[in-house]
């Protein structure tokens, strides 16, 4: 038989091969091992061995099986996964024509899609094959499955590929197709691929063909469907008997039929009629054979791991799907920083700037001459707004400028949170009395701003801290104030956490990307405002896809997905806790009211300001934590006690809001607000 096997070596044959002068010699074992010790991911012991390749003359150095296949096959993940290689390399393809199948055996060898291949073409090479088979002149009068034989071991001398060089006949079917798990049918001969189809019916094995024409591609899952009629009953009730009765010429009528005659390009039905007088044979181009190759292996795929394809058949035609090539426009130029609409009332206005999570706003306001009332809008809300906690921190944010924009007016009386059992919604009611507070008239409210942009971690100074202090106990809260170092290491470490979490979970995912908006819209978080660089935003685009974050928690993967956490927080000088005792809705008012004074303190010390808060923030229970996300519940849990101890929360202490402090080259970017138009309410009737 002709050599065409690689051969394993050692010993006194491998001193006799090296000391042959006509023997090539090459040694990768130290390259492929170095190789391999570089990769990421799963490790796997680095043996190597040598190997004779009889045809080529030549002897190589290389890894051994395990590492050579983890090595080779490093970039097909995770496009396919490890453990869907694994499922692959147990299967066994048959190809039947090595013309077009030559194409499809590399393929398949090329992706490791199978662990054992039998190939089978009783035909050699011709000059004429090669406009579509990947060899060259050496190879021509080789055998066809001999040369896809040897050009596969090239590329893997540890797959375990059979070459039938008699061809497909009625006697050697069954061995050729015995343990096979997916026929691949390339065949010239009608009589052989009827026989092929008869034989794998009654095997229950699928076939698959391409066709070369329109970029054809027929599946039949005799698989799954044991009575199904050969070519879709294209060929009516064509048998392999009554084949051998006809006239080559009474046999066109069924490759027609089985081709589709009225379907194929106009190229390949003109030359038909023109195959025996201008043309010898049936036209045939490489691209086409690469494209069926690419679809078989596709297909081959799908049936080796259990996915989706049923019987029938598809046209990948590039002919035509080059004619309505679609021209996709670069997105335009985020603008640098937005702006509001003219403000109206001085309170309103400052109401209007206040923060809150993903600038939902979720409040309305009634202004009358004597008062302000501020409301929860319940419509406004997330699923990590858990009871509206979130919600009742940012209208304490709201009250807070309500109540210095007041002040600066002289026109500051008192306030009452929650007044009116019997309207629930009513959050706080601010009335207008002469009188000011030096505090509060001090606060520039309007002037505050998100700046997310990464800094340079420097000292905020003992001076900055008590002032810090004192903001939020003046509003009665309390902040824990952490500077790099173990404990802002470790908090910053469980916000990253969840933020992957938040990224993998379907729901969080789609409020989160649901929240980011263009070009200054209302509500929401303006892209612009995010500090990202072109590359940032380009990779936005991929991480703003549902089915790739599903994709990755399918995979148990996303660290990367933190990455940005722990950066911007490992860039700042600080992390702001800032809490309160209770968590009755006024206490979360209080805390939201201490939330903003400590982030207008901070930003009129020059401090970057900019909330990073954790999934888990307002989850005070574990069916909170559930109700966030179920799948990932007892990560949250373990994130959330170790938040909870590196930032030293003691017992009833409930966080409202985490800020990131920072020292940045810029000023912050606001997002637009709502309309006053949205944010008010007709005052209620005396």
């Amino acid at each position: 038989m002709t050599a065409w096997r690689a051969v394993p070596v050692d010993g006194e044959t491998l001193a006799a091969l090296r000391a042959d002068p006509t023997v090539t010699v090459l040694d990768q074992r130290d390259a492929q091992t170095a190789e391999l010790a570089a990769l990421r991911g799963p490790r796997v012991p680095a043996g190597t061995r040598w190997m004779h390749f009889p045809w080529r003359r030549a002897v190589v150095g290389l890894l051994d099986s395990e590492p050579y296949r983890r090595l080779r096959l490093d970039r097909n993940r995770n496009k396919i996964t490890a453990d869907e290689q694994d499922r692959l390399d147990r299967l066994t393809v048959a190809v039947a024509g090595l013309s077009v199948g030559h194409a499809v055996a590399h393929t398949l060898a090329l992706e490791g899609l199978c662990g054992r291949m039998r190939l089978a073409d009783f035909d050699d090479v011709a000059v004429s094959n090669l406009n579509r088979i990947p060899v060259g002149l050496f190879e021509v009068g080789e055998n066809k499955a001999v040369v896809a034989a040897r050009r596969i071991a090239e590329l893997d001398p540890y797959l375990d590929t059979e070459a039938v060089t008699t061809g497909v006949t009625p006697d050697a079917i069954d061995d050729f197709l015995a343990g096979v798990d997916v026929l691949v049918e390339e065949a010239d001969s009608l009589d052989v691929k009827v026989l092929l189809r008869e034989r794998a019916r009654a095997l229950g094995v699928p076939v698959l063909m391409a066709t070369s024409d329109r970029g054809l591609v027929d599946v039949e899952r005799f698989d799954l469907e044991p009575d199904r009629p050969l070519f879709h009953g294209l060929a009516g009730d064509l048998t392999a008997a009554a084949l051998a009765d006809l006239d080559p010429r009474d046999k066109a009528p069924y490759v027609l039929r089985i081709v589709g005659a009225d379907r194929v390009s106009a190229r390949a039905a003109a030359s038909m009629v023109e195959v025996g007088s201008t043309l010898s044979t049936w036209p045939q181009l490489g691209s086409d054979v690469v494209l069926g190759a690419a679809t078989v292996a596709a297909a081959v795929r799908r049936l080796g791991l259990g996915e989706p394809l049923p019987s029938g058949r598809t046209r990948i035609d590039l002919d035509e799907l080059l004619v309505d090539v679609a021209t996709e426009s670069a997105p335009a130029d985020l603008p640098e920083e937005t702006a509001d609409d003219e403000p109206g009332d001085p309170v309103l206005e400052a109401v209007r700037r206040a923060p809150s999570g993903g600038n939902v706003q979720p409040w309305s306001v009634e202004l009358t001459d004597s008062e302000l009332r501020l409301f929860l809008d319940r419509s406004r809300t997330t699923t990590m707004d858990l009871a509206h906690r979130g919600s009742y921190v940012a209208l304490g944010a709201a009250l807070f400028n309500a109540r210095a924009a007041a002040a600066r007016e002289g026109r500051l009386g008192p306030v009452e949170i929650l007044p009116d059992a019997t309207s629930p919604d009513l959050v706080a009611t601010l009335r207008f009395a002469p009188g000011t507070d030096e505090r509060l008239a001090a606060a520039d409210v309007l002037a505050r701003g998100t700046d997310r942009a990464l800094g340079r971690p420097r000292p905020i100074g003992v001076a900055t801290r008590l002032a810090l202090v004192e903001a939020a106990g003046a509003e009665g809260g309390r902040l824990h104030l952490l500077e790099p170092g173990e404990a802002m290491h470790a908090a910053g470490e469980a916000i990253a956490a969840a933020d992957r979490i938040r990224y993998l979970t379907e729901r969080l995912h789609g409020e989160m990307v649901g929240e980011l908006v263009e070009h200054g819209e209302p509500t929401g978080i303006d892209v612009a405002a995010l500090g990202l660089g072109p590359a940032d935003v380009a990779t936005l685009q991929i991480v703003r896809r549902p089915e790739v974050m599903r994709t990755l928690a399918g995979w148990g993967g996303g660290s990367a997905l933190a990455e940005d956490t722990r950066t911007r927080i490992a860039s700042s000088s600080a992390l702001a806790v800032v809490t309160v005792d209770g968590t009755a809705p006024a206490d979360l008012v209080r805390g939201g009211q201490a939330v903003e004074a400590v982030w207008v303190e901070a930003q009129a010390r020059g401090l970057a300001v900019h909330p990073t808060s954790p999934v888990f923030l307002y989850a005070h229970s574990a069916d909170d934590l559930d109700e966030l996300s179920g799948e990932f519940a007892d990560e949250l849990a373990d994130l959330q006690r170790r938040f909870s101890r590196a930032v030293g929360l003691a017992d009833g202490e409930v966080v409202a809001l985490v800020l990131r402090l920072g020292h940045t080259a810029g000023p912050p970017v606001r997002s637009r607000r709502r309309p006053l138009v949205d944010l008010t309410r007709p005052p209620r009737m005396a």
